[in-house]
């Protein structure tokens, strides 16, 4: 595609990207370039403004190669991305005053702490004469605006999404700009490799490329074949880890390659595909937007219990079994599959981060921000607002939580969602010669079975760490007790 170049001292639209780093569906990026002027875009790096929480080891990963696919995509449009590290008011000032725009445009984006940012920031730009046009699209909604009858925030999923489903937001996704008049000045711009986003000495991110592609193209990509392949079949096999079924957009959404709109037009306009699968699914992309309504209303939900119970709750901690869950070796061969995929691929299936995190709170009365963190850290689709609010969940204390008796037993759980035993075998390969049952509970095999499988239990494999029948009455008992505090 030709563009004509504007004069280096024409003023351009300065777009900013952040969580979004897409060209299509990005309101900010359209309306830039229908403004009349040349566009300079530029991504900042913030990981110095007051209270911001440093991006963990794996998305950064996923930053480093979604930053590559976005910078090739805008030099096909024929604009330059210019990539700066700082804080994110200071940044943007800055390149202002190097370009002489006037106007600059953003997407909005919704942790508690970035939202002030740009709100501070836009209030002091407009006050010196910069026109500041900011649009929505990481979300199916803006969590302000979203209320209770009463007027408040939802604390309750079912409402929520009733509300949410109402008619009352726009979700219809905007084509990518035809073309982009570059800017005819020059920016200085970091190099992305001088960043250290990458994992060096170790490279423990040697094995994500082999399930994942980061961008935009990826994204669409991904998006389609679970249209055509998978969304059919989602709601009755969505849980069965051992099968490939579960959409894997989810780190496309986090880092804002491709939009939640985008996402339920595709699945509304799949043919040949029950309602079934469309409605569970549609379900399942309206969680996020209740986690990031929490988040926007609960700025500590990452780090306070929502229920004050749990601030007095009994938790354990001990580190020796943090470190054996961290690392799949709790003897419990589901929970392992979990934890070792996690580490080796950056993700796992949704039930059984459900099966990991019940697990460590409820079976070693680990504290859930132990596991929030690690995950955090270890997650391509690390979701500020995602992984603060499934581990309050999963621990009982969130608004609107799993009730804390309700407690996986993880040799079931194996049973029913890896029936055959494959995920374990996958991802724990020296129980991969057990046969039948015995996949989940190598304890009860037979020495003759262990022998022929290769399996020495305390050597190969561990014994687990833990007794499931007594971990559940030793949880059910912390919890009356926190009961009996509170009450007191």
């Amino acid at each position: 595609m030709s563009v004509s170049k504007a004069k280096a001292d024409e003023a351009p639209a300065l777009v900013l990207f952040r969580t979004d780093r897409r060209v299509a569906d990005n309101r900010a990026l359209l309306a830039a370039s229908e403004s009349g002027a040349p566009v300079a875009a530029a991504f900042v790096l913030d990981e110095e403004s007051p209270g911001l929480r440093a991006t963990g080891g794996a998305k950064r990963w996923w930053l480093h190669h979604s930053l590559k696919a976005l910078a090739g995509r805008l030099q096909q449009l024929g604009v330059e991305l210019t990539m700066r590290r700082g804080p994110m008011a200071e940044v943007v000032r800055g390149l202002l005053r190097e370009t002489g725009a006037e106007k600059v445009y953003w997407n909005r984006r919704y942790h508690p702490v970035e939202h002030g940012i740009d709100r501070d920031l836009k209030t002091d730009l407009q006050a010196r004469g910069i026109e500041v046009a900011d649009f929505g699209g990481f979300l199916l909604h803006e969590p302000d605006s979203l209320r209770t009858k009463a007027g408040g925030p939802f604390k309750i999923y079912a409402p929520f999404v009733r509300a949410l489903f109402s008619g009352r937001e726009a979700w219809e996704p905007v084509a990518p700009p035809k073309r982009l008049r570059p800017w005819g000045g020059r920016l200085r711009s970091d190099r992305l490799e001088d960043w250290g986003l990458l994992p060096t000495k170790p490279n423990w991110a040697g094995r994500f490329s082999e399930v994942w592609t980061p961008g935009e193209a990826a994204g669409l990509e991904r998006l389609a074949a679970f249209v055509r392949d998978g969304v059919g079949r989602y709601a009755q096999a969505r849980d069965l880890s051992g099968q490939n079924n579960s959409s894997k957009l989810s780190a496309h959404l986090a880092h804002g390659e491709i939009t939640p709109a985008q996402v339920l037009r595709a699945v509304a306009e799949a043919d040949g595909v029950g309602a079934e699968g469309k409605e569970k699914f549609r379900r399942e992309l309206a969680w996020r937007d209740f986690c990031h309504h929490l988040l926007f209303h609960n700025p500590d939900l990452a780090t306070k219990p929502f229920n004050p119970l749990f601030e007095r709750f009994p938790y354990r901690g001990d580190p020796e079994e943090l470190r054996a869950w961290r690392r799949g070796q709790t003897g419990y061969p589901i929970v392992d599959a979990a934890m070792r995929e996690l580490w080796t691929f950056g993700a796992m299936p949704n039930r059984l981060r459900l099966i990991a995190g019940s697990f460590l709170v409820k079976h070693l009365l680990t504290d859930w921000r132990e596991g929030e963190a690690w995950f955090w850290d270890t997650l391509v689709d690390a979701d500020p607002a995602n992984n603060a609010y499934n581990w309050q969940w999963i621990a009982g204390s969130g608004p609107d939580p799993a009730p804390y008796f309700r407690i996986f037993n993880p040799i079931t759980q194996g049973q029913k969602f890896d029936p055959e035993g494959d995920h374990i075998r996958r991802h724990v390969p020296e129980l991969a010669r057990l046969r039948g049952e015995s996949i989940h509970t190598p304890w009860e095999a037979t020495q003759a079975e262990l022998r022929a499988a290769g399996v020495e239990l305390g050597v190969t494999y561990p014994w687990p760490i833990v007794d499931h029948g007594q971990a559940r009455e030793r949880a059910l008992a912390a919890f009356r007790l926190a009961r009996g505090r509170e009450q007191g």
